[in-house]
Protein backbone atom coordinates (compact mmCIF):
# COMPACT_ATOMS: atom_id res chain seq x y z
CA UNK A 1 0.00 0.00 0.00
CA UNK A 2 1.64 3.32 -1.17
CA UNK A 3 -0.88 5.82 -0.73
CA UNK A 4 -2.32 6.78 3.00
CA UNK A 5 -4.72 9.65 1.93
CA UNK A 6 -7.91 10.92 3.78
CA UNK A 7 -9.56 8.60 1.62
CA UNK A 8 -8.71 5.72 3.63
CA UNK A 9 -11.56 6.26 5.45
CA UNK A 10 -13.82 5.36 3.15
CA UNK A 11 -11.55 2.71 1.47
CA UNK A 12 -13.32 -1.12 1.59
CA UNK A 13 -11.72 -4.74 1.52
CA UNK A 14 -13.37 -7.60 0.83
CA UNK A 15 -13.24 -11.12 2.04
CA UNK A 16 -16.31 -14.15 1.98
CA UNK A 17 -15.55 -15.38 5.40
CA UNK A 18 -13.24 -12.05 7.29
CA UNK A 19 -14.69 -9.42 9.77
CA UNK A 20 -12.81 -6.53 10.32
CA UNK A 21 -12.34 -3.54 12.34
CA UNK A 22 -10.27 -0.93 11.85
CA UNK A 23 -9.46 2.94 12.96
CA UNK A 24 -8.79 5.78 10.98
CA UNK A 25 -7.09 8.59 12.54
CA UNK A 26 -6.16 11.54 10.62
CA UNK A 27 -4.27 14.70 11.53
CA UNK A 28 -3.57 17.63 9.54
CA UNK A 29 -1.25 20.75 9.95
CA UNK A 30 -2.12 23.62 7.55
CA UNK A 31 -5.37 22.90 6.26
CA UNK A 32 -7.87 26.05 7.11
CA UNK A 33 -11.00 25.07 8.48
CA UNK A 34 -10.33 21.36 8.65
CA UNK A 35 -10.25 19.50 12.18
CA UNK A 36 -6.67 19.06 13.18
CA UNK A 37 -7.80 15.21 14.25
CA UNK A 38 -10.46 13.38 12.94
CA UNK A 39 -11.23 9.48 14.05
CA UNK A 40 -13.26 7.11 12.19
CA UNK A 41 -13.84 3.52 13.40
CA UNK A 42 -15.57 0.52 11.03
CA UNK A 43 -17.19 -2.48 11.19
CA UNK A 44 -17.05 -4.33 8.44
CA UNK A 45 -15.97 -1.22 6.34
CA UNK A 46 -19.03 -0.26 7.66
CA UNK A 47 -18.60 3.06 9.03
CA UNK A 48 -19.81 2.52 13.02
CA UNK A 49 -18.51 5.93 14.74
CA UNK A 50 -16.72 9.23 13.93
CA UNK A 51 -15.01 12.03 15.99
CA UNK A 52 -13.10 15.66 15.33
CA UNK A 53 -11.61 17.81 17.42
CA UNK A 54 -14.62 20.81 16.62
CA UNK A 55 -17.37 18.36 18.02
CA UNK A 56 -14.90 16.37 20.36
CA UNK A 57 -18.06 13.97 20.99
CA UNK A 58 -18.21 10.52 19.30
CA UNK A 59 -21.21 10.23 16.98
CA UNK A 60 -21.98 6.60 16.35
CA UNK A 61 -23.71 6.07 12.62
CA UNK A 62 -25.34 2.73 13.17
CA UNK A 63 -28.50 2.38 15.73
CA UNK A 64 -26.67 -0.62 17.04
CA UNK A 65 -23.92 1.55 17.97
CA UNK A 66 -25.86 3.91 19.79
CA UNK A 67 -27.22 0.44 21.72
CA UNK A 68 -24.08 -0.11 22.12
CA UNK A 69 -22.94 2.83 24.19
CA UNK A 70 -25.68 2.55 26.03
CA UNK A 71 -25.13 -0.52 27.36
CA UNK A 72 -21.31 -0.34 27.14
CA UNK A 73 -20.66 3.06 28.46
CA UNK A 74 -17.00 2.51 28.94
CA UNK A 75 -16.55 2.12 25.28
CA UNK A 76 -18.31 5.87 24.78
CA UNK A 77 -16.30 7.06 27.48
CA UNK A 78 -13.11 5.69 25.96
CA UNK A 79 -13.61 7.10 22.43
CA UNK A 80 -14.58 10.16 23.66
CA UNK A 81 -11.40 11.10 25.48
CA UNK A 82 -9.20 9.69 22.71
CA UNK A 83 -10.63 11.88 20.20
CA UNK A 84 -10.92 14.73 22.60
CA UNK A 85 -7.55 14.61 24.50
CA UNK A 86 -4.61 11.83 23.88
CA UNK A 87 -4.85 11.14 20.71
CA UNK A 88 -4.58 14.79 19.10
CA UNK A 89 -1.90 15.70 21.68
CA UNK A 90 0.26 12.37 20.22
CA UNK A 91 -0.35 13.23 16.61
CA UNK A 92 0.14 17.04 17.10
CA UNK A 93 3.98 16.41 18.51
CA UNK A 94 4.26 13.62 15.79
CA UNK A 95 4.09 15.95 13.18
CA UNK A 96 5.90 18.24 14.81
CA UNK A 97 8.92 15.63 14.87
CA UNK A 98 8.60 14.80 11.46
CA UNK A 99 8.34 18.37 10.11
CA UNK A 100 11.80 18.82 11.88
CA UNK A 101 13.23 15.29 10.27
CA UNK A 102 11.77 16.48 7.02
CA UNK A 103 13.51 20.12 7.32
CA UNK A 104 9.58 21.49 6.59
CA UNK A 105 8.67 24.63 8.52
CA UNK A 106 5.23 25.43 6.78
CA UNK A 107 2.74 24.12 4.10
CA UNK A 108 -0.24 21.57 4.51
CA UNK A 109 0.99 17.96 5.88
CA UNK A 110 -1.26 15.13 6.93
CA UNK A 111 -0.38 12.45 9.37
CA UNK A 112 -2.44 8.97 9.33
CA UNK A 113 -2.49 5.76 11.46
CA UNK A 114 -4.77 2.60 10.25
CA UNK A 115 -4.61 -0.12 12.87
CA UNK A 116 -6.98 -3.16 13.88
CA UNK A 117 -7.90 -6.45 13.44
CA UNK A 118 -9.26 -8.84 11.41
CA UNK A 119 -10.70 -12.13 12.61
CA UNK A 120 -11.44 -15.07 10.39
CA UNK A 121 -14.53 -16.93 11.69
CA UNK A 122 -14.41 -20.11 9.88
CA UNK A 123 -10.35 -21.18 11.11
CA UNK A 124 -10.33 -18.47 13.91
CA UNK A 125 -7.32 -16.52 12.28
CA UNK A 126 -6.54 -12.88 13.88
CA UNK A 127 -4.39 -10.81 11.91
CA UNK A 128 -3.47 -7.21 13.79
CA UNK A 129 -2.16 -4.40 11.67
CA UNK A 130 -1.14 -0.95 12.62
CA UNK A 131 0.51 1.58 10.13
CA UNK A 132 1.63 5.23 9.55
CA UNK A 133 1.88 7.19 6.56
CA UNK A 134 2.91 10.50 6.27
CA UNK A 135 1.85 13.20 3.42
CA UNK A 136 0.66 10.08 1.53
CA UNK A 137 3.83 7.95 1.87
CA UNK A 138 4.68 5.27 4.21
CA UNK A 139 5.85 5.94 7.59
CA UNK A 140 6.24 2.67 9.71
CA UNK A 141 4.32 -0.18 10.35
CA UNK A 142 4.09 -3.14 13.16
CA UNK A 143 4.92 -6.31 12.53
CA UNK A 144 2.94 -8.51 14.64
CA UNK A 145 4.59 -12.18 13.63
CA UNK A 146 8.23 -10.70 14.44
CA UNK A 147 7.04 -7.65 17.17
CA UNK A 148 9.16 -5.08 15.50
CA UNK A 149 8.59 -2.15 13.45
CA UNK A 150 9.23 -1.79 9.82
CA UNK A 151 10.75 1.93 8.62
CA UNK A 152 10.60 2.19 4.44
CA UNK A 153 12.29 5.94 5.24
CA UNK A 154 15.42 7.14 6.85
CA UNK A 155 13.21 9.53 8.32
CA UNK A 156 11.14 6.62 10.42
CA UNK A 157 14.38 4.87 10.97
CA UNK A 158 14.57 6.68 14.44
CA UNK A 159 11.79 6.00 15.33
CA UNK A 160 11.84 2.90 14.89
CA UNK A 161 15.00 2.26 16.81
CA UNK A 162 13.21 4.05 19.88
CA UNK A 163 9.92 2.11 19.12
CA UNK A 164 11.55 -1.07 18.98
CA UNK A 165 13.60 -0.69 22.29
CA UNK A 166 10.16 0.31 24.25
CA UNK A 167 9.40 -3.15 25.33
CA UNK A 168 6.24 -2.45 27.06
CA UNK A 169 4.92 -0.81 23.85
CA UNK A 170 5.46 -3.61 21.71
CA UNK A 171 3.54 -5.81 24.72
CA UNK A 172 0.76 -3.26 24.81
CA UNK A 173 0.26 -3.99 20.78
CA UNK A 174 0.42 -7.53 21.24
CA UNK A 175 -2.43 -7.72 23.76
CA UNK A 176 -4.09 -4.91 21.66
CA UNK A 177 -4.31 -6.50 18.55
CA UNK A 178 -4.37 -10.43 19.30
CA UNK A 179 -6.60 -10.09 22.11
CA UNK A 180 -8.67 -6.49 23.03
CA UNK A 181 -9.22 -5.56 19.78
CA UNK A 182 -10.61 -9.17 18.86
CA UNK A 183 -12.98 -9.31 21.63
CA UNK A 184 -14.22 -5.56 20.60
CA UNK A 185 -14.71 -6.80 17.53
CA UNK A 186 -16.62 -10.17 18.23
CA UNK A 187 -18.87 -8.17 20.59
CA UNK A 188 -19.71 -5.28 17.89
CA UNK A 189 -20.83 -7.91 15.67
CA UNK A 190 -23.41 -9.30 18.22
CA UNK A 191 -24.85 -5.74 18.48
CA UNK A 192 -24.72 -5.07 15.09
CA UNK A 193 -25.38 -8.51 13.47
CA UNK A 194 -28.91 -8.07 12.00
CA UNK A 195 -27.60 -5.23 9.87
CA UNK A 196 -23.91 -6.10 9.66
CA UNK A 197 -24.05 -9.67 8.51
CA UNK A 198 -28.20 -9.54 6.07
CA UNK A 199 -26.90 -11.47 2.60
CA UNK A 200 -30.04 -10.23 0.64
CA UNK A 201 -29.98 -11.15 -3.00
CA UNK A 202 -29.79 -7.74 -4.28
CA UNK A 203 -31.70 -6.85 -7.93
CA UNK A 204 -29.40 -6.17 -10.89
CA UNK A 205 -29.83 -4.20 -13.92
CA UNK A 206 -28.20 -3.40 -17.01
CA UNK A 207 -29.20 0.69 -18.03
CA UNK A 208 -28.79 2.49 -20.79
CA UNK A 209 -29.94 6.66 -21.18
CA UNK A 210 -29.84 6.96 -25.19
CA UNK A 211 -27.95 4.41 -27.67
CA UNK A 212 -24.43 6.33 -27.82
CA UNK A 213 -24.42 6.22 -23.75
CA UNK A 214 -22.52 3.19 -21.66
CA UNK A 215 -24.64 0.30 -20.35
CA UNK A 216 -24.48 0.55 -16.63
CA UNK A 217 -24.72 -2.77 -14.47
CA UNK A 218 -26.80 -1.52 -11.37
CA UNK A 219 -27.05 -3.47 -8.60
CA UNK A 220 -29.56 -2.53 -5.87
CA UNK A 221 -30.88 -4.14 -2.22
CA UNK A 222 -27.88 -5.47 -0.50
CA UNK A 223 -27.18 -5.08 2.95
CA UNK A 224 -23.63 -4.41 3.33
CA UNK A 225 -20.71 -2.85 1.79
CA UNK A 226 -18.14 -4.97 1.41
CA UNK A 227 -19.53 -6.06 -2.43
CA UNK A 228 -17.56 -5.51 -5.72
CA UNK A 229 -19.38 -5.35 -8.99
CA UNK A 230 -17.52 -5.62 -12.36
CA UNK A 231 -17.36 -6.37 -15.92
CA UNK A 232 -15.76 -9.12 -17.44
CA UNK A 233 -14.49 -10.17 -21.12
CA UNK A 234 -14.30 -13.98 -21.43
CA UNK A 235 -14.11 -14.47 -18.04
CA UNK A 236 -11.41 -11.79 -17.51
CA UNK A 237 -11.92 -8.57 -15.45
CA UNK A 238 -11.88 -5.12 -17.76
CA UNK A 239 -10.47 -2.31 -16.44
CA UNK A 240 -10.27 -0.07 -19.56
CA UNK A 241 -13.51 1.45 -20.80
CA UNK A 242 -14.96 0.82 -17.45
CA UNK A 243 -16.01 2.87 -14.77
CA UNK A 244 -16.80 2.20 -11.17
CA UNK A 245 -19.40 3.89 -8.88
CA UNK A 246 -19.12 4.36 -5.41
CA UNK A 247 -21.30 1.88 -2.89
CA UNK A 248 -24.54 4.80 -1.90
CA UNK A 249 -26.94 4.08 0.79
CA UNK A 250 -30.68 3.61 0.27
CA UNK A 251 -33.74 4.77 2.14
CA UNK A 252 -34.32 1.07 3.29
CA UNK A 253 -31.20 0.68 4.88
CA UNK A 254 -29.42 -1.30 1.91
CA UNK A 255 -27.05 0.02 -0.58
CA UNK A 256 -26.51 0.44 -4.36
CA UNK A 257 -24.11 0.31 -6.94
CA UNK A 258 -23.13 0.62 -10.50
CA UNK A 259 -20.44 -0.30 -13.55
CA UNK A 260 -20.45 1.52 -16.82
CA UNK A 261 -19.09 -0.53 -19.53
CA UNK A 262 -18.05 2.14 -22.35
CA UNK A 263 -19.95 0.61 -25.97
CA UNK A 264 -17.28 2.39 -28.32
CA UNK A 265 -14.57 -0.40 -27.59
CA UNK A 266 -17.25 -3.30 -28.00
CA UNK A 267 -18.55 -4.49 -31.69
CA UNK A 268 -21.86 -5.58 -31.84
CA UNK A 269 -21.06 -9.23 -32.35
CA UNK A 270 -19.18 -9.38 -29.66
CA UNK A 271 -21.54 -8.77 -26.89
CA UNK A 272 -22.46 -11.84 -25.75
CA UNK A 273 -18.69 -12.29 -24.63
CA UNK A 274 -19.21 -9.49 -21.97
CA UNK A 275 -20.86 -9.98 -18.80
CA UNK A 276 -21.54 -7.97 -15.82
CA UNK A 277 -20.44 -9.51 -12.27
CA UNK A 278 -21.26 -8.81 -8.87
CA UNK A 279 -19.50 -10.59 -5.73
CA UNK A 280 -21.23 -10.05 -1.72
CA UNK A 281 -19.20 -10.44 0.75
CA UNK A 282 -20.13 -13.91 3.11
CA UNK A 283 -21.91 -15.50 -0.35
CA UNK A 284 -20.41 -18.10 -2.04
CA UNK A 285 -22.50 -17.55 -5.73
CA UNK A 286 -21.63 -14.41 -7.83
CA UNK A 287 -24.90 -12.79 -9.86
CA UNK A 288 -23.49 -12.87 -13.38
CA UNK A 289 -25.35 -10.78 -16.18
CA UNK A 290 -24.78 -11.13 -20.06
CA UNK A 291 -24.69 -8.09 -21.76
CA UNK A 292 -27.47 -8.62 -24.11
CA UNK A 293 -29.54 -6.02 -25.94
CA UNK A 294 -32.91 -7.53 -25.39
CA UNK A 295 -31.89 -6.88 -21.57
CA UNK A 296 -30.79 -3.15 -21.64
CA UNK A 297 -33.58 -1.02 -20.27
CA UNK A 298 -33.68 1.92 -21.88
CA UNK A 299 -35.10 5.77 -21.63
CA UNK A 300 -34.68 6.60 -25.36
CA UNK A 301 -36.85 3.16 -26.58
CA UNK A 302 -39.77 4.47 -24.11
CA UNK A 303 -39.91 7.91 -24.96
CA UNK A 304 -39.96 6.65 -29.08
CA UNK A 305 -42.96 4.66 -28.26
CA UNK A 306 -44.98 7.32 -26.32
CA UNK A 307 -44.35 10.24 -28.52
CA UNK A 308 -45.61 8.77 -31.43
CA UNK A 309 -49.29 8.30 -29.80
CA UNK A 310 -48.79 12.18 -28.55
CA UNK A 311 -48.13 13.56 -31.75
CA UNK A 312 -50.52 11.50 -33.85
CA UNK A 313 -53.09 12.85 -30.89
CA UNK A 314 -52.05 16.76 -31.47
CA UNK A 315 -52.18 16.53 -35.19
CA UNK A 316 -55.31 14.45 -35.28
CA UNK A 317 -56.92 17.36 -33.12
CA UNK A 318 -55.55 20.12 -35.02
CA UNK A 319 -56.74 18.84 -38.31
CA UNK A 320 -60.24 18.59 -36.42
CA UNK A 321 -60.36 22.07 -35.33
CA UNK A 322 -59.34 22.69 -39.05
CA UNK A 323 -62.38 20.87 -40.30
CA UNK A 324 -65.07 22.70 -37.60
CA UNK A 325 -63.46 26.12 -38.49
CA UNK A 326 -63.80 25.25 -42.16
CA UNK A 327 -67.11 24.07 -41.57
CA UNK A 328 -68.27 26.74 -39.48
CA UNK A 329 -67.09 29.34 -42.26
CA UNK A 330 -68.62 27.35 -45.20
CA UNK A 331 -72.12 27.48 -43.12
CA UNK A 332 -71.77 31.58 -42.24
CA UNK A 333 -70.55 32.17 -45.81
CA UNK A 334 -73.38 30.06 -47.32
CA UNK A 335 -76.20 32.05 -45.39
CA UNK A 336 -74.93 35.15 -45.99
CA UNK A 337 -75.07 34.09 -49.15
CA UNK A 338 -78.94 33.08 -49.38
CA UNK A 339 -80.12 36.28 -47.98
CA UNK A 340 -80.58 38.97 -49.76
CA UNK A 341 -77.96 41.96 -50.06
CA UNK A 342 -79.86 45.02 -48.51
CA UNK A 343 -80.60 47.88 -50.66
CA UNK A 344 -77.38 50.97 -50.14
CA UNK A 345 -80.06 53.33 -50.44
CA UNK A 346 -82.38 52.01 -47.18
CA UNK A 347 -80.96 52.84 -44.45
CA UNK A 348 -83.81 51.72 -42.01
CA UNK A 349 -82.11 48.60 -40.77
CA UNK A 350 -79.39 50.30 -39.58
CA UNK A 351 -81.10 53.34 -37.78
CA UNK A 352 -83.32 50.29 -36.21
CA UNK A 353 -80.09 48.53 -34.82
CA UNK A 354 -78.84 51.74 -33.44
CA UNK A 355 -81.94 53.04 -31.73
CA UNK A 356 -84.15 49.73 -31.22
CA UNK A 357 -87.46 50.66 -29.57
CA UNK A 358 -88.29 50.15 -26.32
CA UNK A 359 -90.12 47.04 -24.69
Amino acid sequence: MRKLFLLLLFSRFSSPVKHSLKYFYTASSGVPNFPEFVVAVLVDDVLAGYCDTFTKVVEPKQDWVKKLFKNEPHHFEKYTRECSESEPNYFKAMIHTLKLRYNQTGGVHILQRMNGCEWDDETGEINGFNQYGYDGEDLISFDLKTLTWIAPTPQAVTTKLSWDADKAKIKHNEIYFTQIFPEWLKMYLAYGGSSLLRTGRPSVSLLQKTPSSPVSCHATGFYTERATLSWRKDGEELHEDVELGEILPNNDGTFQMSADLKLSSVAPEDWSRYTCVFQLSGVNEDIITKLDKADVRTNWEERSEVTFPIVASVVFALLLLLVIIATGFFTIYKSRKARPSPDPDDDSELSENLNPRPD
